[in-house]
């Protein structure tokens, strides 16, 4: 059981603390309660190039990653639909280095017109190689603008295009800071070789002060259930055809989401799952294929991605990876098959909170959706799945009128 401390500031800011005197370190996390979800649909890409900015010089600090290594600290950052999540380690006995470093840039980014071309050109060539110069590249746009038709989850993180962030300009750049970047808008989670009287003393020092601010109330378009299927075909300079076949899904909160997880992995996790034992194995119709599922606030996606072999249609792949789907809604997962699918959850979950880094993410996560303690149940609602739970919920997803494929073919094309 994780022993979970709160906290909360005037201005907002939610801290969240484990101690752990095994660890020389301290670990910070912040999440920011902003994600490609909250941008405007012709101003995409800006909570990811804000990953970056967020480095770039804060209002008193010309230079973040400086003193950090000279701390003996460690950060990075990463974004998705719905958070950007900040994250340190640091020697406990320079801890306070990491609480001045993070609450000046939620105070402000020094907002100069160098940093922002920087970041920007850095935004831009990311895009460029992840989803322009790489083979596949482009598959998560084309999958997501079939999923989602009125979500904002149709576009992801990295944006719909880089000319939305050639086109970010400092006035817009601001807005969107002072619109999302704020203690009222954001989680704070502490872990490691820190009490929690020395954690909320040095949270009260450091981002006390920060005022609150308006949050912009973004209204997301509740994206319709979906009664059709719906197919895209496209021809790129890839070495081999590949499969996207995907299914929308509950939200993370929602009781079938577990079940959901599960059914990925009776599918696609080690070499006994059924994608690979049915299609690689048995009937080497596949030479690689997994399924695996978002992790979303709202509707998400169950995806499963493959390549078939030489000589096996798209088409005819498609059909057999839904008769695979089709079979666990028609009867129940075997027993022993199951247990195999928990355990692995269980020791997941146990693992995934041993190192102060990892613990911090989790904490901050989970009060993110709802409240950190929950990070104490996670394994009993994995055990808590019935068989007939996963087979209520195959049934009632993967049927043809929930399906949306992407036909990736090999060829010189760059038809849409």
């Amino acid at each position: 059981m994780i022993k979970v401390n709160r906290h909360v500031l005037n201005n907002g800011l939610r801290v969240v603390h484990s101690e752990d005197r095994s660890t020389q370190m301290v670990c910070m996390n912040i999440v920011y309660n902003v994600g490609a979800r909250n941008e405007h649909p012709e101003h995409t890409g800006f909570a990811h190039l804000f990953e970056h900015l967020m480095f770039g010089g804060s209002v008193n600090i010309p230079d973040y990653d400086t003193p950090m290594q000279e701390a003996g600290g460690e950060n990075n950052a990463w974004t998705n639909n719905d958070i950007t999540n900040y994250f340190l380690s640091i020697p406990r006995q320079n801890v306070e280095v990491g609480f001045w470093l993070e609450s000046d840039r939620m105070l402000s980014l020094a907002f100069t017109p160098k940093s922002l071309e920087v970041q920007r050109n850095v935004v831009i060539e990311e895009f460029k190689q992840r989803c322009l110069n790489q083979p596949y590249g482009d598959a998560g746009h084309l999958v997501r603008s079939l999923v989602y038709k009125n979500h904002p989850y149709q576009w992801p993180t990295i944006g719909k295009t880089p000319q939305h962030i050639q086109d970010a300009n400092m006035d817009l750049v601001k807005d969107f800071f002072f619109s999302f970047y704020a203690p009222n808008n954001a989680i704070l989670a502490v872990t490691g070789n820190i009490s929690f009287k020395e954690t909320v003393k040095l949270a009260e020092k450091w981002f006390g002060p920060i005022p609150s601010r308006l949050i912009r109330q973004c209204d997301i378009p509740v994206e319709p259930v979906q009664n059709e299927y719906r197919k895209m075909e496209v021809e790129r300079p890839v070495p081999m055809d590949s499969l996207y076949m995907s299914f929308p899904m509950c939200a993370r909160l929602e009781k079938d989401f577990y079940a959901f997880d599960a059914l990925s992995d009776v599918l696609a996790n080690g070499k006994s799952c059924r994608l690979i034992q049915q299609l690689v194995r048995e009937k080497a119709l596949f030479s690689s294929i997994n399924a695996y599922i978002t992790n979303n606030d709202d509707l998400g996606i169950f995806q499963i991605v493959g390549k078939p072999v030489q000589g096996v249609s798209l088409q005819e792949a498609e059909d057999a990876v839904m008769q695979v789907l089709q079979e666990l809604g028609q009867k129940p997962v075997d027993e022993q098959e199951f247990e195999k699918v928990k355990n692995k959850f269980e020791s997941e979950q146990i693992f995934s909170n041993i190192s102060a880094l990892s613990l911090a993410s989790n904490l901050a996560y989970f009060e993110h959706i709802h409240q950190a303690e929950d990070i104490n149940l996670e394994a009993d609602k994995y055990r808590a799945i019935s068989a007939q739970h996963l087979q209520d919920v195959a049934a009632k997803t993967f049927v043809k009128e929930k399906c949306n494929v992407v036909h990736y073919r090999a060829g010189s094309g760059v038809n849409d």
